[in-house]
C-alpha cells in the first residue's frame, strides 16, 4: 500500500509511490498549462457546433457555418478550369497535328500533357516514358503508326486493337501456332530476320529464311523488312525491337504472334487533354 510523506529536500508532498528507492513527488500542473487545457475543452465544444465535426450513420454534422472542404476543392477546380478556358479553347482550334507557335500555349500544353501522362500512361510506359518489355519506348524514334503528332494523337484517340469502332488494328498470322510454317521452318525465319539488324555473313539458315520471309512476311513489313507504318508492321532492321531482341523472342514472336493493345482514350479524356498529351509525348525526344 502507497504511503504519501513530505519529501525532505523539497518539502512536496510525494504521491506515495516508490520503486527501487525512487519516489514520485505531487507537484500540482502550472496554472498557465491548466487554463490553456481548459480553453483547449471550451474551443472543441464550439468548434463541434460551427464546424461539421461528428460521423453519424449515413451522414456527419453539418455545423452552424455550413463549411465543407469538398465545395472549397471545387470552387477551386472550376476557377482552375475558368482561368485555363482561353488556353484551352486556342489549342483546341489549332489544326491536328500542329504544334503551338505561341510559347505560352506551349507551356500549357506540356503542363498538361505531363499531367495526364502521369496520371494515365506512366503505369506502362514507365516515369520516364522509355517502355518496357511489350510497352513501345516514347523517347525513340521506332514508331508503330508514326510518329509524327498527328499521328500520335489518332493513336491516342482510337488505341490499338481497342474497343474504339476506329482503332489501330492489324494482326500478325501466328505461324506456329496457326499451323503456317513448321518450327524448323520458324527458326529459319528468325536468322533471317536478325540478320537484317546484324551486319556480317548471312547463314545458310538464314538464306533458307529469306526465302520464307519473301514468301510470308514482305506483305506487311516490305522486301528489306523495314516495316510499314499505314499497317503497323515494325521495321525489323533497325535493331530495336518491342518483345526482344534475342533468337528465342523472335522466334516467339513469329511463332505465337503479338498481340498488344493500347485502349482508346476517346470519352475518357477530353480532346484538348489528348491534344496536350500528344504534344508532351512529340516532345519527349522522338516525335518526328
Amino acid at each position: 500500500m502507497s504511503t504519501p510523506r513530505k519529501d525532505d529536500v523539497s518539502g512536496v508532498d510525494t504521491t506515495g509511490h516508490e520503486w527501487d528507492g525512487i519516489e514520485e513527488l505531487n507537484n500540482p500542473l502550472p496554472r498557465w498549462w491548466l487554463w490553456t487545457f481548459l480553453a483547449c475543452i471550451v474551443w472543441s465544444i464550439g468548434y463541434w457546433v460551427v464546424m461539421p465535426a461528428w460521423p453519424l450513420v449515413a451522414d456527419h454534422t453539418r455545423g452552424m457555418l455550413g463549411y465543407s472542404q469538398r465545395a472549397v476543392v471545387a470552387d477551386s477546380l472550376a476557377k482552375a478550369k475558368a482561368s485555363q478556358s482561353g488556353y484551352a479553347k486556342r489549342l483546341a482550334a489549332l489544326p491536328a497535328g500542329e504544334n503551338p507557335a505561341d510559347p505560352d500555349l506551349q507551356s500549357f500544353a506540356l503542363g498538361g500533357g505531363r499531367s495526364a501522362y502521369a496520371v494515365n500512361c506512366s503505369q506502362c510506359h514507365g516515369s520516364g516514358a522509355a517502355g518496357a518489355k511489350g510497352y513501345p519506348n516514347l523517347n525513340d524514334d521506332d514508331w508503330l503508326w508514326g510518329g509524327k503528332l498527328a499521328d500520335i494523337e489518332q493513336t491516342l484517340r482510337v488505341g490499338i486493337r481497342s474497343t474504339h469502332p476506329d482503332t489501330r488494328l492489324n494482326d500478325m498470322p501466328a505461324f506456329g501456332r496457326d499451323g503456317l510454317l513448321t518450327l524448323p521452318q520458324i527458326a529459319d525465319v528468325a536468322d533471317y530476320v536478325l540478320s537484317l539488324s546484324h551486319s556480317g555473313a548471312v547463314s545458310p539458315q538464314a538464306a533458307r529464311g529469306q526465302t520464307l520471309f519473301a514468301e510470308n512476311c514482305t506483305a506487311c513489313h516490305g522486301e528489306t523488312g523495314r516495316g510499314n507504318r499505314e499497317l503497323g508492321a515494325p521495321n525489323l532492321a533497325d535493331g530495336l525491337w518491342l518483345y526482344g531482341g534475342d533468337r528465342a523472342s523472335v522466334i516467339a514472336s513469329i511463332s505465337e504472334s503479338r498481340r498488344g493493345v493500347m485502349p482508346t482514350w476517346e470519352g475518357r479524356l477530353d480532346d484538348v487533354t489528348i491534344r496536350q498529351l500528344a504534344i508532351y509525348v512529340h516532345s519527349l525526344g522522338g516525335g518526328e
